[in-house]
């Protein structure tokens, strides 16, 4: 996948590699239906990346709720919400080979529509181990989803010749926009079991439409030679390769590790710890979802103009700031100011790790480094959860900031690589 930094002459490292000079001389010669068709499925798997984080933000704004009706401590939410990490975790290396056997998009289908019906049913339970085990359902649709939708978006992005990964996660922070703004103002109207619901409705009406349009999509060719050597063998990635896609995964994993206790403790903390109300607690994670949209729209021209290495230094180190700001001030204006700083920083550093990970392996790399950073989403959540019990919430949450520092780093050995 063709996603190198693509700036400044004096920096041989930024420079496009060949393989992004060949793919970019073929979508030269694509023909405009052809190119007309690829833009069909780029809209179709947005949709698709869109609808993946309306559903998460649906159930993200509801968890008070949801843990009241369970009476459940932060250390017991905590481990329900580990199922959905466990879920995810054991679901995501057998989507990654489904979609070799099967191919990423009618995977993307079936993992959406797992996603959606699954979604309604934690405002059933009134318990904390009936919650655990509709969340084990909800995690294997999440995860499923998310490693299909990034080996198609790799796919895509190489038929297309242009580096559009963050726009496809714009989407997705764009219906994580949505359901958290849609999911706080009607707070007072629906209840949890009604809103849920509703959200799961729309995402299967959603699936059904834009899985049409993306199955009815040209066929995509395997990105690159790394990745067609990986399929005939069945294998790993090759040797030098894996040490820079795994890197590129452990960034992936210290990024999604704030993401995804931003996405399930923002609304607790700004509840329990700075003393907003409901709908005041549903804008912080409005407030975050919007930088990150923001930030991810204009992901590519950053990249573009900056380098993507530097684009995720400076992202990591606006993230660490940010979050000490939201975790630790007392006001509710600052806590807002500091998840808004967090939604910038963190907004480019998870699509442009995958994006290299697809450029150096192919979809093996891609599912391997998804793998990595959807575990750290999903494992960040109980990890805040046991610590929050420990010592505090606002304690806890200040090791986003030293996991943001980490996916700063890294990047420079990437680069080295």
């Amino acid at each position: 996948m063709p996603l190198r930094n693509k700036i400044r002459p004096h920096a041989p490292d930024d420079r496009p590699s060949p393989q992004s000079r060949s793919i970019d001389a073929r979508s030269r010669t694509l023909p405009a239906s052809a190119l007309s068709s690829w833009g069909a499925a780029r809209l179709a798997l947005t949709a698709f990346f869109a609808v993946d984080g309306l559903l998460f933000a649906a159930w993200v704004v509801r968890i008070p709720d949801i843990r009241n009706q369970v009476s459940a401590s932060h250390g017991a939410l905590g481990l329900a919400l580990l199922c959905v990490s466990a879920g995810a975790v054991a679901t995501m290396p057998v989507v990654s080979r489904l979609c070799l056997r099967y191919g990423s998009r009618p995977i993307t289908v079936a993992s959406l529509a797992l996603l959606a019906v699954a979604v309604p049913l934690p405002a059933h339970t009134h318990s904390v181990p009936a919650l655990g085990g509709v969340l084990l359902l909800f995690g294997a649709g999440y995860g499923g989803a998310n490693v299909a939708m990034n080996s198609a978006a790799v796919e895509i992005v190489s038929e297309l010749g242009r580096p559009v990964m963050p726009s496809f996660h714009a989407g997705y922070s764009l219906g994580g926009l949505l359901g958290a703004g849609a999911g706080g103002l009607l707070a007072g109207t629906l209840t949890a079991a009604q809103w849920l619901a509703a959200a799961g409705a729309l995402g299967l009406v959603v699936t059904a439409l834009a899985g049409a349009a993306l199955l009815r999509s040209p066929a995509a060719r395997p990105v690159g030679a790394a990745s067609a050597a990986a399929s005939s063998s069945g294998g790993a990635v090759p040797g030098t390769g894996r040490v820079l896609v795994l890197l590129l995964g452990l960034t992936a994993l210290c990024t999604a590790y704030g993401e995804g206790a931003i996405a399930d403790w923002t609304t607790v903390h700004l509840t329990d710890d700075v003393h907003a109300g409901a709908r005041t607690a549903a804008a912080g994670y409005v407030a975050y979802a919007l930088a990150m949209t923001t930030g991810r729209l204009g992901g590519t021209w950053l990249s573009l103009r900056l380098g993507q290495h530097r684009v995720m230094l400076f992202g990591g180190f606006t993230a660490a700031a940010g979050m000490l700001l939201a975790a630790l001030a007392p006001l509710v204006p600052l806590a807002l100011a500091g998840f808004v700083l967090v939604g910038l920083g963190l907004a480019n550093l998870f699509p442009l790790a995958i994006a290299q990970a697809g450029a150096a392996g192919g979809p093996r790399a891609v599912a391997l480094a998804s793998t990595l950073g959807y575990g750290g989403m999903l494992v960040g959540p109980p990890v805040i959860g046991f610590l929050a019990d420990a010592t505090s919430l606002p304690l806890a949450l200040t090791t986003v900031a030293a996991t943001a520092v980490v996916a700063a780093v890294l990047p420079l050995a990437v680069r080295r690589h």
